[in-house]
């Protein structure tokens, strides 16, 4: 396993690609490698000294509010770090952290037995500019620094696509059937994704029954949530496109529906992500309908209008 970490900085993590990123996949699998390390080792110096580098990467790649890239990653992650921290954990010591900046201005935190699990944060002054840390005493503190700016949008190039089409016989009655086809594809340089989400918004009155898309190729599972469908791929090989089909119904009259849109995103890269809309097929055969009856009530009513001129 070692021969297959990425090492930076005397930190050690393992990546799906083999290069050094910080995805949440790599946050993963790197956590999964430290609870390993963990429940296998002896809990000797070398072992938690090896499991440190991993939980030094583990911490870095933390966001401001503890959490990482996704759900999965950041409950795979802080059950590993709270494994760490009874390995590690002592009852004694203390220490004080002091921040300091090049003009001279100072913060300092007291770590002890009393506030040991208390969050604190200062706000630093002087940025842009360079600080210092120095920690004096003997137990284990965790420091962290965030930096908030704001940046253009850059136009992110996503490797994933979906396309749909709906068609319907427009009966004009309540019950009509819509069929929603859609097609999803990847043209990434990897010769398959992780697990692909479909999540489809029904439109509003309709119902799906999720079980349809269950026996589409290479599909997980297919749930239904509120007034959505989220189907989960297995995966998609790169530039094989792959075809769907749903059948929703009507359930309740809805006037000036509006599109649905449906988004398809990498499960553990959550950025590379496409969506699209889809319309319902009989919009305009329903307002030729609608102008027709009234048409046919201005002409009912001259015509009663006329019988009671003649009486």
């Amino acid at each position: 396993m070692s021969k297959l970490a990425l090492i930076l900085d005397g930190r050690l993590h393992w990546s799906q690609s083999g290069s050094d990123d910080s995805s949440a996949l790599s946050v993963e699998i790197s956590s999964y490698v430290l609870l390993a390390v963990l429940t296998a080792g002896q809990d000797t110096a070398a072992d938690l000294g090896y499991a440190n580098r991993i939980v030094s990467w583990l911490v870095k790649q933390q966001n401001p509010y503890g959490g990482f890239s996704s759900t999965q990653d950041t409950v795979v992650a802080l059950q590993a770090l709270a494994l760490y921290s009874t390995k590690v954990f002592s009852s004694e010591g203390s220490s004080t952290v002091t921040v300091k900046s090049d003009d001279g201005h100072s913060h300092n935190f007291d770590v002890n037995q009393n506030n040991k699990l208390l969050y604190q944060e200062r706000s630093l002054q002087d940025v842009p500019g360079k600080y210092s840390i120095e920690v004096k005493g003997s137990s284990c503190v965790s420091v962290q620094t965030a930096l908030f700016y704001n940046v253009p949008t850059p136009s992110e190039t996503t490797t994933l696509s979906i396309r749909a089409t709906t068609e319907g016989k427009c009966t004009k009655s309540l019950g009509e059937t819509v069929f929603l086809k859609f097609t999803v594809k990847y043209t990434g340089t990897l010769s398959s994704t992780n697990m692909i989400i479909v999540d489809i918004k029904l439109l509003s009155g309709f119902t799906a029954d999720p079980g349809e898309l269950k026996k589409g190729i290479l599909v997980e599972r297919a749930d239904s949530k509120d007034d959505c469908i989220i189907m989960y791929i297995k995966e998609l090989h790169r530039n094989t496109p792959i075809s769907y089909e749903l059948h929703m119904k009507q359930v309740l009259p809805v006037k000036n529906l509006k599109p649905a849109v449906m988004k398809v995103y990498d499960y553990y890269q959550t950025s590379d992500q496409s969506e699209t809309e889809y319309t319902f097929p009989c919009v305009s055969g329903f307002k030729f309908a609608l102008k027709m009856q009234k048409i046919f009530c201005l002409f009912a009513l001259s015509w009663f209008y006329f019988l009671m001129q003649i009486c």
